[in-house]
């Protein structure tokens, strides 16, 4: 053995059990009571996860040539301080791009920067045949799941490319996952609000209200079903897409859905804050009103939804936020939270009672790595798995402050939140990155995780 993890309580999708976990050249190698290696690490009063997965960031984005503040580097860095230590990013390509010359283009980007392992999500764009060659060669090298849009100028998809967009991943067993928002109901509700005035940062949800949501979660789950795709519904946010989502798999589909903290944390009345404070909430989909949490939470503790992600895209408040003080459509939209998405699960969701810890390990961990074809190298702790592991402090106690955190931007939305339980120790492929909470890996020890096909298939 390299090193062995001692006295801690390990913790899978499926169980807890009193173990020490042995590590040989990166990977589990035995899990057993009273293994010995010339390296011990005590996780005495600890539990031990699988290191977490967030299927669903945004680091180093360009949207119109701004950058978001999160680079591909201190991302990972601040991924790695909360617990994740595998994020699966995206292609930026927009309608006409070349596919293939983003996926290096990303892969340079990443590749001798990264904290963590990565994997990407291809952007599908448009439905020409130089895009479906492309997919197709691309699912044969590891890249099984794409990313599809049905709002946003430059990758917004008709109903026409969505239907060969879905057969051609069907065929690719690439896992199609969307960003579902009808956006000419959008701008006609967007138009008419300005006309009226209402350009305070409040007026981004009236902009993109629940039913806007759920009747593209609807149209894209009926498209997938006339092809028999299967789908993955990014960012649910209310009780309305939840109810399209159900309405689908009661017709047979195989439709997975994830959510985010801030949807089970946060709320409407976060862009009711003086002045143009309620710009830090402006993300899309917007914050809902407070009565879909109970909902959210049910939904995660029965796999109603199956995977808790981030969609962490940070903007500077000062100097990125402030572009749009004079209407709300120009505010960046997108919040960070790839670094306090687990302390904020664990303990908002086990502390509270809303999930058991097996729920926990499942909905972060265990179930992105399944749907998104890490498993079972990531998302579990078994025998020949990557060594990524967590140990987790139950009992302390963090006031959660951007002054403590190490997401490179000028704001946390849960400032002043205490949390109860926190990373202590994260070790990737066996070695340790994270140390009483603070970074003391190597900046670019990640690596690209070539995926095998999704579970959906």
């Amino acid at each position: 053995m390299d090193s062995v993890v001692t006295n801690g309580q390990v913790v899978t999708a499926s169980g807890l059990e009193r173990l020490d976990v042995g590590i040989h050249g990166g990977r589990i190698a035995e899990l057993r009571v009273g293994l010995e290696g010339p390296n011990k690490i005590d996780a005495q009063g600890c539990y031990v996860f699988p290191g977490f997965v967030d299927p669903h960031v945004h680091l180093e984005m360009n949207v119109g040539g701004n950058l978001t503040s999160d680079d591909l580097a201190s991302g990972t860095v601040a991924a790695a301080c909360g617990g994740t230590t595998t994020i699966i990013d995206f292609t930026e390509n927009r309608r006409g791009d070349d596919l293939e010359s983003w996926v290096t283009r990303r892969r340079a980007q990443a590749d001798g920067r990264v904290a963590v392992d990565y994997a990407l999500h291809l952007q599908l764009a448009d439905s020409s045949p130089s895009t479906l060659a492309a997919l197709r060669r691309l699912s044969e090298q590891g890249y099984r799941s794409a990313k599809l849009y049905t709002t946003y100028d430059g990758v917004r998809l008709s109903d026409r490319d969505f239907l060969e967009l879905l057969t051609a991943v069907r065929d690719a067993q690439v896992l199609p996952m969307v960003h579902t928002e009808n956006d000419h109901a959008i701008a006609f509700l967007t138009r008419r609000l300005l006309a009226q005035g209402l350009v305070a940062p409040k007026y981004h949800a009236d902009s993109r209200p629940p039913l806007v949501e759920a009747e593209a979660a609807n149209r894209v789950a009926i498209l997938a079903g006339l092809v028999n795709a299967p789908l993955y519904i990014a960012h649910l946010t209310c009780a309305e897409t939840l109810e399209r989502v159900q309405s689908a798999r009661q017709r047979g589909q195989r439709v997975f859905a994830e959510t985010c903290p801030q949807y089970l944390l946060l709320s409407t009345d976060e862009y009711d804050r003086p002045g143009f404070e309620g710009a830090k909430y402006v993300l899309s989909p917007p914050l809902r009103d407070q009565a879909n949490w109970p909902l959210l939470w049910e939904a995660l503790a029965e796999d109603a939804l199956q995977v808790v992600s981030t969609d962490h895209c940070p903007w500077n408040y000062a100097t990125q936020k402030a572009l749009g003080r004079h209407a709300f459509n120009a505010i960046p939209n997108g919040a960070p939270g790839i670094e306090t998405r687990i302390p904020l699960l664990f303990s908002e969701g086990v502390g509270k009672g809303r999930l058991s810890l097996q729920r926990f390990v499942e909905v972060c961990a265990t179930s992105p790595a399944r749907i998104f074809g890490l498993y079972p190298r990531k998302g579990v702790i078994a025998v020949g798995a990557d060594a990524d592991l967590v140990i987790y402090d139950p009992q302390r106690r963090v006031t959660l402050s951007q002054a403590n955190l190490h997401q490179r931007v000028d704001y946390c939305p849960y400032e002043g939140r205490e949390v109860v339980g926190y990373p202590s120790v994260v070790l990737l492929r066996g070695e340790v990155i994270v140390e009483n909470g603070q970074f003391v890996g190597r900046r670019g020890q990640g690596q690209f995780v070539r995926r095998e096909v999704s579970c959906a298939y």
